[in-house]
């Protein structure tokens, strides 16, 4: 190899490797190099860089924990939050599926590998979620199964009967089989109707303003009823959509610590009156949750979804407590 006759001919030179990956390979190459002689390999968060791209950072320095037992001084813990913050300051979105930081690199929808992953999380996850800062999630869909589905609603403090069981499992996989995602939000309002529970939301929305404009600066105030308890805030942004979320987290984080992961946008029909569809991501500690909003305004889309999810959490948190 390469490296290897580099090593024997200069001994005491340090070797260093750079590898991008317009072959898909850069990773595997710079772990063969590695482990040919060389002793600094160069690599980024999130494989950015020219081209296709750099070795993933993360990528290599799971690899070299767990498959080749060498430690580094990386924090692998943080690889999660860290690749979050380039994500977010770059503005270039990890694709879903991408090993380690991808947002489906840990999450279960399919009944047989929720079925594995709750008997042996070996079966599907060489990589424990904790490890690099993760956590595991089971989701609702077409193709989940109800055990699946039981585990999903115990994260969220519900215990349906079998037979409460079977009819929301049936109704996610109608929705589902429709083509339509299935969000945490929808999955708890499915079991709430099918439980017969109270619909009550620890967080209501009693009223939003958002002042915007070319020489204004995009303020909104928002007045939320938690419980017994009036929240009244205001926040700046870099547009309405993003004055009145970060108002609506102000608000609440008084509260509760809810913090927002992912924000997506998508428009159902088109003309100016376009009916839009907000998806968004909310962790609160090791809990996360999905929800959806749709409305003719962005700025009420958002909003609503945001409420949504963090009802969902709030609810998760409650029932767990009085268990």
């Amino acid at each position: 190899m390469f490296y290897s006759e580099l090593k024997k001919e200069f001994p005491d030179v340090p070797l260093s490797v750079h590898c991008h990956d317009d072959f898909g390979m850069a990773v595997a190459n710079s772990i063969a190099a590695l482990r040919a002689g060389a002793t600094e390999v160069h690599c980024t968060i999130n494989g950015l860089g020219e081209r296709a791209g750099n070795a993933a950072l993360e990528e290599i320095a799971v690899a070299l924990k767990l498959l080749y037992n060498v430690e580094t001084s990386i924090k692998l813990e943080l690889l999660y939050e860290t690749s979050t913050l380039i994500s977010r300051i770059t503005g270039i979105n990890v694709q879903p599926n991408k090993a380690i930081v991808g947002e489906n690199a840990f999450v279960h929808e399919s009944g047989i590998h929720t079925h594995a992953i709750l008997s042996e999380p070996l079966t599907y996850e060489p990589i424990p979620p904790e490890t690099v800062g993760r956590t595991r999630r089971l989701v609702a869909g077409k193709h989940a199964g109800s055990r699946g589905i039981r585990a999903a609603l115990k994260e969220m403090g519900l215990n349906p009967t079998e037979d409460q069981l079977k009819e929301i499992f049936l109704r996610v996989k109608t929705i589902g089989d429709k083509g339509k995602r299935v969000t945490d939000a929808d999955l708890y309002a499915i079991a709430e109707s099918v439980m017969g529970l109270p619909k009550t939301r620890a967080i209501k929305l009693e009223e939003l303003t958002v002042v915007t404009g070319d020489h204004v600066t995009p303020t909104a105030s928002v007045r939320l009823r938690m419980n017994d308890q009036v929240l009244i805030e205001a926040a700046t942004g870099v547009g309405p959509v993003d004055a009145a979320i970060n108002a609506v987290r102000k608000a609440v984080s008084a509260v509760e610590p809810i913090r927002l992961e992912e924000y997506r946008v998508n428009a159902i029909t088109g003309g100016t009156d376009a009916v839009v569809e907000v998806t968004v991501r909310l962790r609160k500690g090791d809990k996360v949750a999905t929800a959806m909003g749709v409305h003719e305004d962005i700025v009420m889309a958002s909003v609503e979804a945001m409420l949504s999810g963090m009802n969902v959490l709030v609810a998760s948190s409650n029932s767990i407590k009085s268990n």
